[in-house]
């Protein structure tokens, strides 16, 4: 069956205005209200009681750049211009810049310095602004952050409020978001390569017909009350969304990047914004889903792996060394839950059965972009997109949570730092929010677009949070290919074999088009994307097992059911759902994506991981690719609503009242097995663990405590902390002779000693102290990674071992690949990101430096890899490695970009807010911390 889907036609050109006529314009229009202010018609209203509130003032967060994500065409002339910028879009960006380098003195009554105030309702004084929308709801904003405060009298008047205020707030980048998750983003924002590729990724990752995305709702409407009312709730939303756009329009408060793409005209108003529908909400979630709630996939990266292994160690060494290098289950991996709790689930069976393992080469990416005119195929135009084209097929390092029992508290009450690390965007994917209206009483954190829940904060005497998780959710099957009509069956067959039947594919088909501008370099252009489906998932690649054609294909638990954590954020935002830590746990059942949910109340903290876990065959290795046989299939799989049986509640890591609580994307408990390669002896969470175990045994955690702990790991190389101290011990083996070699390890040696910092010598100074120790251990680090381990592994190995897991991921981004010139990581290729350290080799030369130094290691590597296991040796190419790295210059080391001259290292390092919109905000010094964060401690409970 072909399906196919087309991009709205007719796209407006882009606008082109000449100088007299931009002036004009910027005269006219600086007095036209903000975004964020009363639109004509919308009434000034009382003010709204505040609701219970139980945290007395404690409860703080912080979302960098600013509220404010709208700017009109005159607010982005004059930002253009004159440097200027709306009110609330970068008022947050400096109390929490300021914290990297204040953090050390930091005392309780300080943290308003560095945090909004998060409690209830807004004092009179306080009070910037108040509009009824309509009769039910009023919207009150503050003067400190500008953010909606939205109170209801009726349920549907909360919701509409909290549609009508996303849109003032967000409304182009909700715009941008629904457009990336039907692939249609080159149409609406112009045929940048970067909108090319992101859109191109997220098709592939979540293709749908309109008729489909319906049908997810309709599935949700079938599922009770609950799920009932959140669609009623949901369409009150959107309801609030097109009425603002309706109102902007005629008041020519919208967003200005509607006249900058060409959607309306600038001068005579024509054009229109299409409204929102329900079918965008779906579309909205897909993409929020495929960034930070999918987990699994990488199986055939894997396979890579262990043939590789294999062929140059044998079948026996390689395979030991292929699961050595996986570290599936590594014994030393740091885990959220650490009191020797047990939750089995997808670990790799001693004997699996169904591995369809590819035949060496014969793996083909499948074909994605069909027709392609223009600048379709084209990689090299100047346009910059207005999303990062790898947004999705980067890794993500997202989000950190760290929480503290009563017990372990100085004032006997639990204690937590918290939130999503979720990109740096001006504006911000997220917007901050308060709804108070029947059944919904909530402030904190959610995504433009799905902002009708608060998606992470805080209720009225509990506050909650996430981190992405990552568990296994994602197979990939080689599904044997076929013809209907007999011919020999090839790669190119469109058809495959589904228990015993030759099925045809179902065909997807997106077809985009983009308007010639000479804004961007981008000429006109056009192309389709094309998606297969087997009832085993979507095609993602072709090629031969045992010499027989197969389509290697993705099958993604929550595909197809984008929407349906609907119901668990409802129960969140309920003060009558969630009251303790069962019922949080219960909430957090019914969120069908890969999370780990953290909670604190005024007597227990709680963890609670999420995820549509799918039931599989103990015989089955979910690391690797399986074939596609009804033995093989999840158990109860039903392909026509992609739906399985799940592991139950009560086999998902769950917790109460451990002493204390810590991740950043790491393993969450013993034998919960990691989708990927990476979880082993080193991860950045040893970070965060160490320093608030040491805390919770101190017994007296404050707020500004645990706030120091998370930020001190937050400008912390965790190279220099946890891998360097094995690095000079085999160096030191030995006296180092060479003067200069020997200043060099000193320089490093002090380093470390003093905390492996990467902080500026003064706020403001724009220098790093120990800034020769820092460029060294950049310069280092793929250099020794390379030395140690590319020997023992071979070419073919190491280049496939890169492929599953990048050799670093430091600050700056630019010291990506080994010497000789290896594949360079996506990851490593996103500049300015602030994520660091997740991802990297660092467990591998940690273990392998201590076998070498013959140290004990649980879970060791299954071969000598550093000078073939010989200390002497070892330690030769330590220093060899360490004198070429001594040797590079600054510029060497950072070679400058768009934003940095070569040289520069802290702007190499520095957070840039990259913009969706015509609004620019300034660098700010790297740290490794959560975009929206929570700080919080609840003295009483209802």
């Amino acid at each position: 069956m072909t399906r196919r889907r087309s991009g709205r036609p007719g796209t407006p050109r882009r606008l082109r205005l000449p100088a007299a006529a931009l002036a004009a314009l910027l005269a006219g229009t600086l007095l036209a209200a903000s975004p964020g202010a009363a639109s004509a018609g919308v009434r000034s209203a009382a003010l709204p009681a505040a609701a219970p509130d139980y945290c007395a003032g404690q409860c703080n967060d912080i979302l960098p750049p600013g509220e404010n994500g709208n700017a009109t065409l005159a607010d982005i002339l004059a930002n253009k211009v004159f440097g200027t910028r709306p009110a609330h879009t970068d008022d947050q960006l400096g109390p929490y810049a300021s914290l990297a380098s204040s953090y050390p003195g930091l005392t309780d009554a300080q943290l308003g310095d560095f945090f909004n105030d998060s409690s209830f309702g807004v004092p009179a004084d306080q009070v910037a602004s108040s509009i009824n929308p309509r009769p039910d709801v009023t919207i009150v904003r503050d003067k400190a952050t500008g953010v909606p405060h939205i109170t209801g009298t009726t349920r549907y008047g909360t919701e509409f409020g909290a549609g009508y205020a996303a849109a003032q707030d967000r409304l182009w980048v909700m715009d941008l978001f629904r457009h990336v998750g039907r692939g249609e983003l080159s149409g609406f924002a112009g045929g940048a390569a970067a909108n090319r590729q992101l859109e191109q990724s997220f098709w592939q990752a979540a293709p749908y017909t309109e008729d489909e995305l319906q049908q997810q709702i309709d599935a949700i409407s079938q599922q009770g009350p609950r799920a009932q009312q959140a669609l009623t709730d949901a369409q009150a939303y959107i309801d609030g969304i097109n009425q603002y756009i309706t109102e902007s329009y005629n008041n020519r408060t919208f967003p200005g990047e509607y006249d900058l793409t060409g959607h309306i005209d600038a001068i005579t108003n024509a054009g229109s914004i299409q409204p929102f529908k329900l079918t965008d909400l779906v579309a909205l979630a897909s993409v929020i889903g495929a960034l930070f709630g999918s987990g699994g996939g990488g199986q055939l990266q894997s396979a890579e792996v262990k043939q590789a292994a294999e062929t140059h160690y044998g079948t026996a060494v390689g395979d030991q060394v292929w699961q050595s290098l996986r570290e599936a289950n590594d014994p030393e991996a740091v885990t959220t839950l650490h009191d020797g709790q047990s939750f089995p689930y997808a670990l790799p069976p001693s004997n699996p059965q169904g591995v369809a393992m590819p035949d060496p080469g014969s793996v083909v990416p499948e074909q994605l972009i069909y027709n392609p005119t223009g600048s379709a195929t084209s990689t090299t135009t100047a346009a910059p997109g207005v999303l990062p084209g790898n947004l999705l097929t980067a890794k993500h390092g997202m989000s950190n949570a760290l929480l503290v029992s009563g017990k372990d508290s100085a004032s006997g009450h639990p204690v937590a730092v918290f939130g999503p690390q979720t990109g740096y965007f001006a504006p911000q994917l997220l917007m901050l929010e308060e709804l108070q209206g029947p059944g919904i009483s909530a402030r904190g954190a959610a995504f433009a677009g799905l902002s009708f829940y608060v998606e992470l904060g805080r209720g009225q005497d509990y506050a909650w949070s996430a981190t992405s998780a990552g568990q296994d959710i994602t197979d990939t099957y080689a599904v044997p290919l076929c013809t209907t009509d007999g011919s020999p069956v090839t790669l190119a067959a469109q058809s495959y074999l589904y228990h015993g039947v030759c099925t045809p594919f179902d065909k997807l088909v997106q077809q985009d088009s983009w308007a010639p501008t000479t804004a961007d370099s981008t000429p006109a252009g056009s192309y389709s994307l094309v998606m297969y489906r087997s009832d085993y998932g979507l095609v993602t690649a072709r090629g031969t097992v045992g010499g027989q054609p197969v389509a290697f294909t993705s099958l993604r638990s929550t595909y197809r059911h984008e929407a349906d954590s609907i119901i668990g954020f409802q129960m969140l935002n309920d003060p009558g759902a969630v009251h303790d830590p069962a019922s949080f746990q219960q909430a957090t059942q019914n969120i069908n994506y890969t999370f780990n949910w953290f909670y604190a109340d005024s007597q227990h903290i709680a963890y609670y991981n999420s995820g549509s876990n799918p039931v599989r065959s103990p015989e089955v290795d979910p690391g690797l690719p399986i074939m596609a046989q009804p033995a093989y299939e999840w158990q109860g799989f039903d392909p026509t609503t992609n739906t399985a049986q799940y592991t139950p509640p009560a086999q998902h890591p769950q917790s109460v009242d451990q002493d204390y609580y810590i991740s950043w994307n790491n393993k969450q408990a013993q034998d919960y097995a990691a989708a990927g390669f990476g979880d082993g002896s080193v991860h950045r969470a040893n970070l965060l663990d160490a320093r608030v175990k040491a805390l919770a045994a101190d017994g007296k955690v404050t707020r500004a405590s645990l706030t120091q702990a998370m930020e001190d790991a937050a400008v912390t190389d965790l190279r220099g902390e946890d891998v360097l101290p094995e690095l000079l011990q085999v160096i030191n083996s030995a006296p180092v002779t060479d003067p200069q070699l020997a200043s060099v390890v000193s320089e490093l040696a002090a380093w470390q000693a003093a905390g492996s910092k990467r902080t500026e010598t003064s706020a403001g100074s724009q220098s790093y102290t120990d800034s020769d120790a820092i460029r060294i251990m950049d310069a280092w680090w793929p250099l020794v990674a390379d030395g140690v381990m590319h020997p023992g592994l071979g070419d073919q190995l190491f280049t496939a071992l890169t492929g599953a897991l990048q050799i670093n991921e430091s600050p700056s981004g630019g010291q990506s690949g080994p010497s000789s010139g290896g594949p360079v990581s996506a990851n490593e290729s996103i500049p300015h990101k602030g994520s660091s350290f997740q991802y990297g080799w660092w467990s591998y030369l940690d273990k392998d430096l201590r076998s070498v130094l013959g140290e004990p290691v649980a879970g060791p590597l299954a071969q000598q890899f550093c000078g073939g296991g010989s200390l002497t040796a070892c330690r030769t190419v330590l220093l060899n490695t360490l004198q070429q790295a001594a040797a590079q210059t600054p510029a060497q080391v950072y070679p400058g970009d768009a934003n940095c001259a070569a040289g520069d290292q802290w702007c190499a390092d520095t957070i840039i807010q990259r913009p969706l919109g015509g609004v620019t905000d300034g660098k700010i010094s790297w740290q490794n911390r959560p975009t929206y964060q929570q700080v919080v401690e609840f003295p009483s409970h209802r």
